[in-house]
């Protein structure tokens, strides 16, 4: 239960509920979910939002389960602990010889359940370091055309930047394709919550990035790097286009016109790609899993073209939300 995805697969359950209504998939949730129990209290690792926000948090949104709102406040508590007040800033991975105060951008990922603790408890706190953390992310992680590095060290307390790298792409000045993803969800999540003009702007100037870039196939599933030399053995990575196309879905709400059509359609390609040959699986293959072709950490020689249960959960989120939206 201690791995970063182990909130991927009962958050997969609660979505296909969602998806069916079938008390079968809500049941396989409900086991799922709780055998997570305990995570509510590691202090451990900034992954919290994915474990528990995936898993006790989608509960939350077909279950008014008041157990459940406990372990999600506890979770809170659990990651607020990383927060670093001097720096502004969630510490992502521990301290090591390479990096003191190392924070990825995938800790945007985290914040939506710092948000759901102040719903359920009142307290502000969980709020305020979601909001510091993200303009502190802002400020610093970005570059001018707004793609993002993967990882930031920081002093922790003075909050200077000591290195700026991309651990899981091709090149620390890179643009690694699910950190990417990671960002625009994030920012999108940002301004759901505080409805401020600076977090939709910055969600639509990485979604300009994302889906104009000139190394973006035309099925609108990147390459694992948006700047890794292309060849025809170059993975895709079906991971970031599935959670690419559930943030455009929403992101899509906050827009109008010309901009709102562009991420749906953006959204609706992908779909339609990853629901058919080559990415979706036939029915008793690919070890169970929905989609092939993902990459998880290239570099390190990790998880290369292959199923990841993260993929199918951004994958089921994005079609229920597009459900919901055609309804």
């Amino acid at each position: 239960i201690y791995d970063w995805t182990s909130g991927f697969h009962p958050g997969s359950m609660w979505n296909l509920y969602g998806l069916t209504k079938n008390e079968d998939w809500k049941n396989k949730a409900i086991q799922y979910t709780e055998l997570l129990d305990t995570l509510q209290y590691w202090e451990g690792t900034h992954d919290l939002g994915f474990m528990i926000g995936d898993s006790y948090g989608n509960a939350l949104k077909y279950w008014d389960n008041d157990d459940y709102k406990k372990v999600m406040v506890q979770a809170a508590k659990s990651l607020s602990a990383r927060f670093k007040p001097k720096a502004g800033i969630i510490q992502s991975w521990e301290s090591n010889d390479r990096w003191k105060c190392p924070v990825i951008i995938d800790n945007m990922m985290n914040l939506e359940m710092l948000f759901e603790a102040t719903k359920i408890s009142g307290d502000s706190t969980f709020y305020n370091i979601a909001v510091t953390h993200a303009n502190t992310t802002i400020k610093n992680h970005f570059r001018d055309d707004y793609s993002s590095y993967h990882l930031l060290d920081y002093d922790p307390e003075t909050g200077n930047i000591l290195k700026r790298n991309t651990a899981q792409g091709y090149k620390d000045e890179s643009a690694w394709a699910r950190g990417q993803a990671w960002g625009l969800y994030g920012f999108t999540v940002m301004f759901r919550e505080t409805k401020e003009t600076i977090y939709l702007n910055q969600a639509n100037h990485i979604a300009d990035f994302i889906i104009n870039h000139k190394n973006l196939p035309e099925d609108k599933v990147p390459y694992w790097d948006y700047d890794a030399p292309v060849t025809k053995e170059t993975p895709r990575d079906a991971s970031a286009a599935a959670i690419t196309a559930s943030a455009l879905y929403e992101l899509s709400l906050y827009v109008d016109g010309d901009l709102k059509e562009l991420y749906l359609t953006s959204a609706n390609t992908i779909i339609e790609t990853l629901s058919n040959e080559p990415y979706l699986a036939e029915v008793g293959t690919n070890e169970g899993f929905l989609l092939k072709h993902s990459t998880g950490h290239l570099p390190m020689d990790s998880e290369i073209d292959v199923p990841l249960n993260y993929a199918d959960y951004y994958f089921l989120e994005a079609l229920l939300r597009q459900r919901n939206m055609i309804k």
